[in-house]
């Protein structure tokens, strides 16, 4: 992964350092309120409804084993003793002290960490697949041009004030896992037919109050242009998205009055000023950059050990059922990637305790050479286990309880903070997803279900995606009561889209019911074979709405 060279250092030291005195200057009185927000939320501090929170990137959700060590020591020694890893890749601590912040922001600095543009309208943090790297489907190693893109954006002089905030979602592999149609920029890199690399480029997707798929601005970008092109992009929305509606304000909105071809246009012609210029990529700074991200020494792993494995599998139905959904394929025989469940009945989904990361990391170095990955769907991975080391990886998070062998059901679902945390939430999220784990906990009622995905967000800025859950559940304030609206439909991947309300709100205690009768509709109705959403697409929204609302 990477490390900061002396310039990386620096500048992170120097702004832990600026915002000291900010803070200080804060404290005093000697700066006001208005004042002070441009500068906490480009440190990603915020205020949330009960205490101020604390966003921290993990860009392109790597971590090392050192790295997750320390943010389990700022949540026991400022926080509660847990943090919330987020849809962004990102680590929320909710409940530090204002005036410890800039000394938890010195902590992460000393481990090459650092909570720069997590929050504020400027580029957030860079997300890509959390199986870059391994995955056998991979074209290209996103990861080096992720740090490309992060160091470009970082300080950006152009681009800390945007209309809106703005996210970038990177892939190399022919099945997307990065969500890429979905955000305001998504990235497809692929290779021509003389092994060069090529990107395509989507612009204007989104979730929030206006959920749109983004449209595709080039087929074919070659890499030497991939950050002046980026460039040319992201001015054409600084100067033409808008800026007297925050609702507005999206680069998704811009591309659809437009249209893309007028986008397209006007970024081209911002480009003909930037291509070729200062800012194209050299083939020694992409092999430089890729430097950073060589495979680790992993040992051969004998025939008869992945035998050994297969036969283990075949014996030990707990174990095998964790294999099955928890365990993913790999690019080396003998190795695999292994989805930690942070999905825990009776926990806030992308919970994780202070003792749990320390005890994590000691896996992530003992299992998996020293590295975590962290997922969009707010889980972790350990990429590099060998086949021989699997059982006993698996008895190991058992015993911590990160075992769950529900990865791709419906009860890995994906859940925003809500209305126990954030001020901006219509309603609670946690509640609902805690009632819906308790209601569906049966494992073989799950595996028969097949794949699932149940997102749950607390409000229209979509925190926990769920315009792209294959059900949808959407926190609403009606007459300062909490209800739920709910959607069918929606899906990420190479075949994403965006789900259909399904009709009235229920209350908070409805919600297990209506989800329990959307689930008949779907096992009375499916083809032998079907998923839930390969039935909703052929079947449509009305049986199930006309079952919830009969």
């Amino acid at each position: 992964m990477y490390r900061y060279d002396t310039h990386d250092q620096t500048l992170v030291n120097e702004r832990v350092a600026q915002f000291r005195d900010q803070m200080n200057r804060y404290l005093a009185g000697r700066i006001s309120d208005e004042e002070f927000l441009p500068l906490r939320v480009q440190n990603g501090l915020y205020v949330q409804r009960h205490a101020p929170m604390l966003r921290i990137a993990i860009p392109y959700g790597m971590l090392a084993s050192y790295q997750l060590r320390k943010l389990g020591d700022l949540a026991r020694d400022y926080d509660r003793g847990y943090g919330h890893f987020t849809t962004r890749t990102n680590l929320q601590l909710n409940w530090p002290k204002l005036e410890t912040v800039p000394d938890m922001l010195a902590e992460l600095a000393s481990v090459q960490m650092h909570s720069i543009q997590t929050s504020g309208n400027d580029i957030r943090n860079t997300s890509t697949d959390q199986f870059a790297g391994i995955a056998e489907d991979e074209e290209v190693d996103p990861r080096p041009f992720c740090e490309l893109i992060r160091q470009w954006s970082t300080f950006h002089p152009e681009f800390t004030y945007l209309p809106r905030k703005f996210k970038i979602a990177v892939t190399g592999a022919a099945e997307d896992r990065a969500a890429i149609q979905v955000h305001d920029v998504g990235l497809r890199l692929w290779r021509d037919d003389q092994g060069e690399v090529r990107v395509k480029v989507l612009a204007g997707g989104g979730l929030g109050r206006t959920p749109m798929i983004g449209e595709v601005v080039r087929d074919d970008l070659p890499w030497q242009h991939l950050l002046t092109y980026l460039e040319a992009l992201v001015r054409v929305y600084n100067q033409f998205g808008r800026r007297d509606n925050k609702f507005k304000a999206r680069i998704k909105i811009l591309v659809k009055a437009l249209g893309v071809e007028e986008f397209r246009r006007r970024v081209d012609a911002e480009w003909s000023h930037l291509k070729d210029g200062p800012q194209t990529l050299t083939r020694e700074a992409v092999e430089a950059m890729q430097s950073h991200f060589v495979d680790p020494e992993r040992r051969d792993v004998s025939e008869e050990a992945i035998a050994d494995f297969e036969r283990l599998r075949g014996e030990n139905r707990a174990f095998a059922r964790f294999v099955t959904n928890n365990v993913q394929s790999h690019k080396v025989p003998g190795y695999k990637a292994v989805t930690l469940s942070l999905k825990r009945r009776g926990h806030s989904p992308g919970d994780l305790t202070w003792e749990q990361m320390h005890q994590v990391a000691d896996l992530a170095d003992e299992f998996s050479h020293g590295e975590i990955r962290v997922t969009h769907e707010q889980n972790l991975v350990l990429a590099d286990v060998a086949v021989d080391r699997l059982e006993a990886l698996w008895q190991r998070l058992e015993a911590l309880g990160l075992a769950n062998p529900t990865i791709g059901t419906l009860a890995d679902l994906i859940c925003c903070p809500g209305g126990d945390y954030c001020a901006l939430a219509n309603a609670k999220s946690i509640p609902v997803a805690q009632a819906i784990q308790e209601r569906f906990e049966d494992l073989d009622f799950l595996y028969d279900l097949g794949p699932l995905d149940l997102n749950i967000s607390g409000c229209m800025n979509a925190c926990g995606h769920h315009h792209v859950g294959h059900i949808g559940i959407l926190g609403v304030d009606k007459k300062g009561e909490e209800w739920y609206q709910i959607s069918l439909g929606g899906a990420q991947g190479n075949e994403s889209s965006l789900g259909k309300i399904l009709g009235p709100s229920f209350d908070r205690e409805s919600v297990p019911g209506v989800i329990d009768k959307l689930l008949q509709v779907y096992v009375g109705e499916r083809a032998e074979g079907e998923t839930f959403i390969e039935t909703y697409r052929r079947i449509g929204l009305k049986p199930f709405k006309e079952r919830v609302y009969a």
